[in-house]
């Protein structure tokens, strides 16, 4: 079986390629249907090019209690003692009109560095954790398996036979409880 036609031979007498199986990957016998898994593997979503909602800026709700600041919430007036209405509704647009744009001005002049330093700081986190905490991590398990075993040894060489020792001494004790009339 060379894979070629034979002289004489043509295409249709062969119902599928002979290096082309029908059913199980050569890699994994027992996979029923093969898909062709180099084609159809899911491919990682890059995390640089997801789109982002302008809409919804806060997906995850890690912001509900605590930067909701309306008018109300500062400033109120009790019953009886109220301000003219056009210097409430004033000093509700002064109020709501100058947070909008001191937070655009503030985020405009200060959002991106701070977002360069946050970027900075969890990637340095991000490779902190992935080249020096986890290694150490595993690094301690390895180690400390070692000293169980060692620790293990110890307790079955030495208590063991303490503690074997004393259960045979006391298993001869025996208590009786009797009632007195």
């Amino acid at each position: 079986m060379t894979g070629g036609l034979k002289d004489g031979e043509t295409e249709e007498e062969f119902l599928h390629s002979p290096f082309i199986r029908k059913q199980g990957n050569i890699y994994k016998p027992n996979n029923k249907d093969m898909d062709n898994e180099s084609l159809n593997e899911k491919t990682m979503e890059d995390v640089h090019t997801k789109e982002i909602d302008l809409v919804n800026r806060d997906p995850k709700h890690i912001n509900d209690d605590v930067v909701k600041v309306d008018f109300e919430d500062v400033i109120a007036e009790p019953a009886g003692t109220y301000s003219f209405d056009g210097v409430w509704k004033a000093s509700f647009t002064t109020f709501t009109v100058t947070k909008y744009w001191c937070y655009r001005l503030l985020t405009a002049l200060v959002g991106i560095p701070l977002a360069v330093i946050w970027g900075i700081f969890f990637a340095i986190l991000s490779f902190i954790h992935i080249w020096a905490v986890v290694p150490c991590i595993k690094s301690y398990l390895i180690e400390i398996h070692c000293v169980s075993r060692v620790y293990s040894i110890c307790v079955h060489t030495f208590c063991d036979p303490l503690f074997e020792a004393m259960g045979k001494c006391f298993s001869s004790i025996r208590i009786r409880t009797s009632k007195e009339v």
